[in-house]
């Protein structure tokens, strides 16, 4: 097995891949892109510890070869991979930032009722913890696996339901353990997601039909699916090396629907206690901006209406609600929309954070949206970020927000300002050797009122 290999085996243990990356560079064997003009950034990529086809080690690579100057792993219900990106960043000399994605009930509140950001469920909505300082993740990891838990048993439910479509369309069975479980990091921290599921489901298809047109077939007469020519061509051709994730995202948007169960209470928290979890252990908690969908650019979401038609009550209620974060990702929305968000953000003193849920071999790690000027500010918010987790890692006092910092009576446009100096100066070898952002004088020795 090569060295690269061994970097994206989800096999290895986090050392043994860190150990295969160290080689790697010491190889000459990695290759950095010129960025054409700097400034990309992604703070929001998943890894195996929910669904992706990279390890942390594997995902900060790729993005340190395609140029990028930070990236973030992000992922469901899991903080597994921190650890592991915080340590490849420092081996590649890239800027890294960690946190986890979550789903929170809007139970109690004016949009207990609404389709908010989560596809399938009203009331109900995925929100990031960002900036989450490495001291915290064990109190993060306790946090998170009892909601795991109750997310794996929904989650074998749902597989007993696939099980009977599959067994009633003529086709094999699926089975939780063998088919689910087994492609997921649940035994080292990591989580399950209703893309493992499809995973499976695709897998189960793709062994009984092979690869390529028998798929399709399937997909039409056994399960009564219209596949569009363009789809058809994708999962029919068989030197396509992207094929399974473009089955996981057809069925993502069509078998879903028929076994999803809709998630507890015990798996999606009240919003106000799980917003101030993440306050308390030093994180950014951050709204997770959908907007309505016309083309996603995974492809595994429909075309359908979410939060557009009530976004300034929304983002209104998250200063109440405690978030101090919007986070979106440039490539998915129209431009209308964003500048609409980001005039909102602004309103309300929300911090704006982009990042790109990458969970599919098709997509690129670059993302030129961030350096249109319309976006550019997104590059600031990341360093900012990178600074804020740093430094929160070090004295809790140091937060962005924390009513105990020096510069908090500044407004926050020069609070990002004075912490992205401090995040780009770094050296993201020794990230923790950082800098203290400088306040004016008269900002520090003002008593709070």
């Amino acid at each position: 097995m090569s060295r690269r290999d061994r970097v994206n085996d989800a096999q290895l243990t986090p050392a043994e891949r860190l150990q295969a990356l160290r080689e790697l560079v010491k190889a000459g064997q990695v290759r950095r892109e010129s960025a054409l003009s700097g400034g990309e950034v992604n703070n929001h990529v998943h890894t195996i510890y929910s669904f992706s086809p990279y390890t942390p080690s594997m995902a900060v690579l790729k993005a340190f070869e395609a140029g990028l100057d930070a990236v973030g792993s992000v992922d469901h219900d899991s903080v597994g991979a921190a650890r592991e990106t915080l340590e490849a960043g420092k081996v590649l000399g890239i800027a890294t930032t960690v946190g986890c994605e979550v789903r929170v009930s809007f139970a109690k509140t004016p949009f207990e009722h609404r389709k908010i950001n989560y596809p399938e469920c009203l009331g109900k909505a995925y929100m990031v913890f960002h900036g989450l300082p490495e001291r915290s993740l064990d109190a993060v990891e306790a946090f998170l696996k009892p909601l795991r838990e109750v997310r794996v048993e929904r989650t074998r439910a749902m597989t007993i339901r696939l099980s009977e479509v599959f067994v009633s369309a003529g086709l094999p069975s699926v089975h939780f353990e063998r088919d689910v479980a087994s492609i997921t990091q649940l035994h080292q921290g990591g989580g399950v997601t209703e893309r493992h599921l499809c995973a499976a489901a695709a897998k189960v298809l793709r062994g009984h039909a092979g690869n390529g047109k028998g798929v399709v077939t399937l997909l039409q007469d056994n399960l009564g699916f219209t596949v569009t020519p363009e789809v058809a061509k994708r999962l029919g051709d068989e030197a396509n090396p992207h094929a399974l994730y473009d089955l996981v995202g057809f069925l993502k948007t069509t078998l879903l629907e028929q076994v999803f169960l809709q998630p507890s209470d015990l798996e999606c928290p009240p919003v106000r206690e799980v917003v101030a979890f993440a306050r308390s252990v030093g994180a950014l908690p951050s709204y997770a901006y959908l907007g309505d969908v016309g083309e996603s650019p995974t492809g595994d979401k429909k075309s359908e209406f979410f939060e557009d038609a009530y976004l300034a009550d929304l983002l209104a209620a998250l200063g109440e609600l405690g978030f101090q974060a919007v986070t979106y990702m440039p490539p998915r929305n129209s431009l209308a929309q964003l500048k609409r968000v980001q005039e909102l953000c602004a309103s309300h003193g929300l911090m704006e954070i982009s990042g790109v849920d990458i969970n599919s071999s098709r997509q690129s790690f670059h993302c030129p949206e961030v350096l249109l000027p319309e976006f550019r500010h997104l590059n600031q918010s990341t360093w900012a970020l990178i600074a804020h987790e740093k430094l929160t890692n070090r004295e809790a006092s140091l937060g962005l927000f924390d009513p105990r910092n020096p510069g908090s009576r500044l407004p926050l446009t020069q609070r990002l300002e004075a912490y992205a100096q401090v995040g780009r100066a770094m050296d993201a070898r020794q990230p923790q050797n950082l800098r203290t952002p400088e306040f004016p004088d008269q900002l520090a020795r003002s008593p709070r009122v």
